[in-house]
């Protein structure tokens, strides 16, 4: 598990969630701690083990 902060797309605090990096490639909705809107968080886990995250608004492609 990694730890992620960035800003939520809908209100701008900091957030802070955990990344299950081992499980590769995912997608899924998780709610704002501070204003508990549905995020879309997308985690990419390359090969040689870096990853990234994208939080998005709900219904962003």
């Amino acid at each position: 598990m990694e730890e992620f902060t960035d800003q939520c797309p809908y209100c701008g605090e900091i957030i802070s969630m955990l990344i299950d990096t081992s499980a590769g490639d995912q997608h899924y909705i998780e709610d704002c701690a501070v204003c508990c809107r549905p995020i879309q968080v997308r985690v990419t886990v390359e090969m040689d083990g870096s990853w990234q995250v994208q939080l998005n608004h709900e219904n962003e492609a």
